[in-house]
């Protein structure tokens, strides 16, 4: 099994406009505690991000996003549209493509697509009639998530404060332009060295760090030293400010270190060759 040098947590963010105060990245060695990374100005630009990406090198880098669509449940990401591709980078390669004028990495143009927007949930009470009853259509680790005291989101909705799917599509075409630079698993195999990319969810970082369901979101120095001792870190060094993003990178690359070495979460039983290949998988959910 891989042992990695280094962990990463990127907190993302779909939001509109070049800057994003929702974007933080946390990095933590081996030993001692995790640090912020910070950009070069105030706030990461997604092509901040990506360009960062590419000078990593022996580095777990878990991102909080959903990495494609459900398309288990019914055989295409989107079925009926004859466009509808057949594995998660030619998803990635069509959201960039349709998207590709947009800038800062956006993912408005594709879910405004005729065909697309079928299958989303929009603002102003626009539902696609291809997105579904209830919540929207989940992912198969999606489905399963709720067991490990998670709550996800359908990536095909796209309203309220709970919605992942803007992140999720933007988090597409950055996944695409990095072409293979990068390897994502579980689309691609882990290699012996260099970078890789995972899904995770802060929230599940958080419930192993002791944080109460509910309670997720930490604001406090004293707070985020509770939890990174749950996770066997040392305190972190004194920051101006905290907020959820800030703390969720913290907490995230922390317990990356620990999950990382967990042989069992690299074969998750329910992980299919299809599904590797289509939806995905969350790392940390065995």
């Amino acid at each position: 099994m891989r042992h990695f040098g280094r962990f990463a947590c990127i907190d993302w963010s779909g939001a509109a406009g070049a800057f994003q105060p929702g974007i933080a990245i946390a990095m933590c060695e081996r030993e001692g505690s995790p640090a912020l990374v910070h950009p070069r100005g105030r706030h990461w630009s997604r092509e901040e991000v990506l360009g960062w990406l590419t000078e990593q090198g022996d580095s777990l880098i878990g991102f909080d996003f959903s990495a494609s669509l459900p398309f288990a449940d019914a055989g295409a990401y989107f079925p009926g549209w004859s466009e509808s591709p057949p594995d998660a980078r030619a998803l990635w390669a069509l959201v960039d493509r349709i998207a590709g004028d947009e800038p800062h990495l956006g993912a408005n143009r594709f879910v405004d697509h005729p065909e697309a927007s079928r299958h989303f949930r929009r603002h102003g009470g626009r539902t696609g009639d291809r997105f579904g009853s209830g919540t929207g259509r989940m992912r198969m680790i999606e489905a399963a998530a709720k067991a490990f005291g998670v709550a996800p989101a359908s990536s095909f909705n796209l309203v309220g404060a709970s919605q992942v799917g803007k992140a999720s599509l933007t988090a597409m075409r950055m996944l695409h332009r990095l072409s293979r630079r990068i390897p994502v698993w579980p689309f691609d195999p882990v290699p012996e060295n260099g970078p890789v990319i995972v899904e995770i969810y802060t929230s599940l970082a958080a419930r192993a760090a002791g944080v109460p369901k509910g309670r997720s979101k930490l604001r406090s120095a004293d707070a985020l030293d509770v939890a990174l001792a749950a996770l066997g870190s040392p305190p972190h060094a004194p920051l101006p400010r905290y907020d959820d993003h800030i703390t969720d990178a913290l907490i995230g690359a922390a317990w990356l270190r620990r999950a990382a070495d967990n042989p069992a979460l690299w074969r998750p039983a329910a992980l299919t060759q299809t599904l590797a290949q289509t939806e995905g998988w969350t790392f940390g959910l065995s």
